[in-house]
């Protein structure tokens, strides 16, 4: 059933902010309800519902419910759906429980009811409201087609029946074409929306959870195994299991296993709540307050000692980390939490505690905002001493954390649960040993790798590892793919390790699948690293797409090419006759290449900024390996554009200028639709209209630098950006329109 939606451009959808209820009842709930069987006589909409107790007023008015939709089978009421717009929560909250009055109404009287937010749809009992029974996104919805019409279908509505559910129609799978998929455009991030991955705790590089979630539904299916073997805080393996995927997360430094170990295991949140309460309760009742209960808890609780801390830091070992007191008061806390015998809920409470030792400590430096701050190796990568240390209350602190990891439990426990949780392989170890992953078993391969001198993630880790009795060997030391650190690697020993990673993935990856790499480095050689490695394996280069991950920092301004403003993710197919990239002969004239790029991408987007062109002459750069020239030649790309092309100070969009033409070899219809479009705005600002003669006449000189096109190819690009107004006048198609339909 992928055709319902086949036309829909469902990431435009959530960048545009006048797709509300209206949009999605038209544009996605009618097609849906028609699929599934119902015709106009089953479908009851906005059907007024007086309020069976609550009135207003002296008067006691009553109060009127108006469901959306009301759907009849044999004229009964069946269930009942609910338009919302894209930004609301359909999973939990008062949206839930506002539909769930409707359902449960003495007219209706329904089992089921629904909400659709033009993204996802959730389907939910209304005996049970607490979770859906079915909840999944929009654009995979031939995945839970099956699911869907077994529910809701109008012959679904009989008495006494029962059903055996699929979770997948193996026909709709044959639909999915893995060699063919395309690459994404840049997404927006969305980092604070997710309470699975905000605020639970620390690490100190996460992927934009929701770039990773559209990164794998476009390279993946439900049921596909996804792979991370530089894992770190978990966002790949986590979206992939919130997706319903399976998910392999490797990881050298255990602190990165525990912390998703212990975030994604299922829970009983009574039993975990009441735990909480005993270990805070028995906590207050025995904090250290006096010099000599705190010298009476150092004596008697366990904490870490001697444990040596890396080159730069201020102090020597890791308690020098704290003071006496903070020493005492959490080794106290964390002999209380290891009393509990429940396993999952110990560890539960045990991340509580690791997030809660970033606040507790001496290298704690605090912003200028009231709750802001962060311990010194993530503001700045070594452990540093705060001038002045906060002093927050432990068990406030603690008592914060734990509402964080209950609000990220919950946002999981849909699709992580007992039932799931084996979905989950999270494997302390090495991506340049893969041996106990079988050859081309993997359908999806996403990973953000460590990048040479940047972090040193096991040096970096030494506190929290040492207070939650993790062991880091001298072998997790060796096999570490970082530059420096603790045993002074060399360039040449951290790119060894990262080859050697990139041969293993290849080796588990299934043909046809896909390696999507995030590149964030500074040097090019670690790209042609990448590259030559992935081609010598097998690996096709298909492309890299630029993704921003925040504001243009002054140093990316001031550096335009060797310094990422966001990241590239470089994304290779494993075929089994790849096609090597070719290098750009060096003897063309870089002004040539320079043009050339930059025309490209202002045909590409109808007119581009500053940072797109510099993100795609980076690219360029790299691929064909003429970054060094670029970056001695063109430091400041401000003068050539200026002299070449229009600029616009509102939009600060650069254009070719009026009336002329692209100067280099740019593809017909991409000319054709630039041209158009600029034409058609122009003659919108003027309130003109056009007619095709008149659009014909004015854009057809700019066309003649290459193959002059026929009218027809004209109409046939206008088609897909303008409608006709009239008889024979065009407009072009609203915002949203483009993409949509």
């Amino acid at each position: 059933m992928n055709h319902i939606f086949s036309a829909i451009d469902f990431q435009a959808i959530k960048n545009n902010p006048n797709f509300k209820e209206d949009s999605v009842r038209e544009v996605i709930i009618l097609p849906l309800l028609t699929s599934l069987g119902y015709r106009e006589d089953n479908i009851e909409r906005s059907k007024t519902l007086r309020h069976p107790f609550l009135k207003v007023g002296s008067k006691k008015r009553p109060i009127n419910l108006i469901p959306d939709y009301v759907l009849k089978v044999n004229q009964s009421y069946a269930w009942v759906l609910e338009a919302k717009k894209p930004t609301e929560n359909i999973y939990e909250g008062d949206s839930v429980e506002q539909v769930y009055s409707y359902a449960s109404h003495p007219e209706i009287r329904s089992n089921y009811f629904a909400l659709c937010n033009g993204l996802e749809f959730s389907l939910f009992k209304t005996l049970d409201t607490s979770t859906p029974i079915l909840y999944f996104s929009l654009d995979e919805i031939t995945y839970s087609w099956q699911e869907l019409t077994q529910y809701l279908a109008p012959d679904r509505f009989q008495v006494g029946k029962s059903f055996s559910y699929q979770s997948h129609s193996p026909i709709s799978r044959k639909t999915f074409d893995y060699s063919s998929r395309p690459l994404l455009e840049p997404i927006e991030v969305k980092k604070q929306q997710a309470k699975r991955h905000f605020g639970v705790h620390g690490y100190f590089t996460k992927q934009a959870w929701n770039v990773v979630a559209e990164y794998i539904k476009n390279f993946s299916q439900p049921g596909d195994v996804i792979l991370d073997p530089f894992g770190g805080s978990g966002v790949t393996a986590i979206e992939a299991l919130m997706n319903n995927r399976k998910a392999i997360s490797i990881d050298i430094n255990p602190l990165a296993i525990f912390l998703v170990n212990s975030l994604i295991s299922p829970v009983d949140f009574d039993d975990l709540s009441q735990a909480f309460e005993r270990v805070k309760l028995a906590y207050q009742e025995r904090e250290p307050q006096t010099k000599e209960e705190i010298t009476k808890a150092l004596n008697t609780y366990p904490y870490p000692e001697g444990l040596k801390l890396p080159k730069g830091s201020d102090v020597a070992t890791v308690e020098q980390l704290f003071s006496n007191k903070q020493l005492a008061r959490l080794s106290l806390l964390k002999h209380l939490i290891k009393q509990e015998l429940n396993e999952n809920v110990r560890e539960s409470l045990l991340l509580v505690f690791s997030s809660t030792i970033n606040k507790y400590n001496l290298t704690f430096h605090y912003t200028r905002s009231a709750a802001g701050g962060d311990s010194s190796v993530f503001r700045y990568y070594r452990y540093r001493i705060a001038h002045e240390p906060g002093e927050m209350p432990l068990i406030k602190i603690f008592e914060t954390k734990f509402k964080k990891l209950v609000a990220a439990k919950q946002e999981m426990e849909f699709y992580l649960n007992k039932k799931t949780i084996d979905n989950a392989t999270i494997v302390k170890g090495t991506a340049t040993d893969l041996s106990f992953i079988e050859n081309e078993s993997v359908d999806y391969i996403y990973t953000d790798p460590p990048y040479g001198k940047k972090i040193p993630y096991l040096d970096l880790s030494i506190m929290w590892n040492a207070w939650l009795d993790l062991e880091v060997t001298e072998k997790d030391y060796q096999l570490e793919a970082i530059e420096g650190g603790t045993i002074q690697k060399s360039k040449q020993e951290y790119n060894q390790l990262i080859a050697q990673s990139i041969r293993e993935m290849y080796r588990v990856l299934k043909f046809e699948r896909w390696l999507s790499f995030v590149f964030a480095h500074k040097d090019p050689e670690f790209w042609h690293l990448i590259l030559d490695t992935a081609e010598s394996c097998g690996f096709e280069y298909v492309g890299a797409v630029p993704q921003k991950n925040g504001q243009t920092s002054f140093k990316k301004r001031q550096n335009p090419f060797t310094v990422l403003s966001g990241q590239l993710i470089i994304n290779f197919r494993k075929v089994r006759s790849p096609k090597a990239v070719m290098k750009a002969n060096l003897g063309m004239d870089i002004t040539e290449i320079v043009m050339q790029t930059v025309e490209g991408i202002i045909a590409k987007n109808d007119g581009a900024t500053l940072e797109q062109i510099n993100d795609e002459l980076i690219i360029k750069g790299l691929e064909l390996g003429f970054l060094d020239l670029l970056a001695k030649e063109y430091s400041d790309l401000t003068p050539i554009l200026l002299d070449n092309f229009d600029y616009e100070e509102k939009t600060e969009l650069y254009t070719i200028k009026k009336d002329s033409k692209f100067k280099s070899k740019i593809d017909v219809k991409l000319r054709i639709k630039y041209y158009l479009i600029s034409y058609l705005r122009r003659m919108e600002r003027d309130n003109k209209s056009s007619s095709f003669d008149d659009i014909v006449f004015n854009i057809l000189p700019l066309l003649k630098n290459g193959t002059t096109p026929e009218n027809q190819t004209i109409l046939s690009v206008l088609e897909d950006i303008a409608q006709r107004v009239g008889d024979d006048n065009w407009r072009l198609k609203q915002e949203g329109q483009l993409s949509l339909f």
